[in-house]
């Protein structure tokens, strides 16, 4: 062994500043609480950092501002919740299952109470912050329309379906699967939709959609 070996300090274990997943969580989480606590404007970056646990410097660290953090927040309950619903479209069984599955996941995420309070939220703020409505509703990363787009793209090249506008067939079929449900929910004529409600739509978004673009059997 070498005296330079035993004298060599260990490789240091510290995460830069801002890239420590955990704490990027927590404060996360706080500011999530104090959202539905509070709604977006009315929340300070003083109560946030108080909920989070965290010191106003180690929040700065991570997020520049309110917005920031927010738009954060949002990329990540979508990420989450387009997730879950693509798995459920790649899972095993016939194009109709598959896109039932995916409808019924989608919809019944998108009309939870928290999904609904940060959608009204940012409606609130639209016309005075419009850069945090388009990272809401623009971002085509995390999209369901998108997610199915590819898919339908892959099931049309399967010979499965006839499909001339892949994107446009997406969209047709997300709004069919919320039709009576989600500006309803949106502008607080309903309540939480029931799992049988959801269902029922969703099937016959399913029917519809299919009897117009599948090829032989579904």
């Amino acid at each position: 062994m070498h005296v330079a070996d035993v004298d060599a300090p260990a490789p240091s274990r510290r995460r830069a500043a801002g890239q420590d997943p955990a704490k990027r969580a927590q404060i996360l989480e706080g500011a999530k609480r104090c959202f539905l606590q509070m709604g977006f404007e009315a929340a300070s970056m003083n109560e946030i950092t108080a909920e989070s646990g965290v010191s106003k410097g180690t929040l700065y660290v991570y997020f520049k501002d309110k917005s920031d953090l927010f738009s954060a927040l949002v990329d990540a309950e979508k990420s989450a919740i387009m997730g879950q619903a693509q798995r459920e479209l790649e899972r095993p069984g016939t194009i109709a299952e598959r896109l039932h599955r995916f409808g019924t996941t989608l919809i019944a995420s998108l009309n939870s109470d928290y999904v609904i309070r940060a959608q009204r939220m940012v409606l609130a703020v639209t016309d005075r912050m419009p850069e945090l409505a388009q990272r809401f509703y623009g971002s085509q990363t995390l999209a369901g329309n998108v997610i199915l787009r590819d898919w339908l793209v892959a099931r049309a090249a399967e010979g499965h379906l006839r499909i001339a506008d892949p994107a446009l067939a997406a969209q047709q079929f997300l709004e069919l699967c919320g039709a009576s449900i989600y500006k309803q929910r949106l502008f607080g004529n309903i309540d939480v939709p029931t799992a049988e409600h959801i269902d029922r739509v969703v099937a016959a978004a399913v029917d519809i959609f299919l009897g117009y673009y599948a090829v032989g059997d579904r």
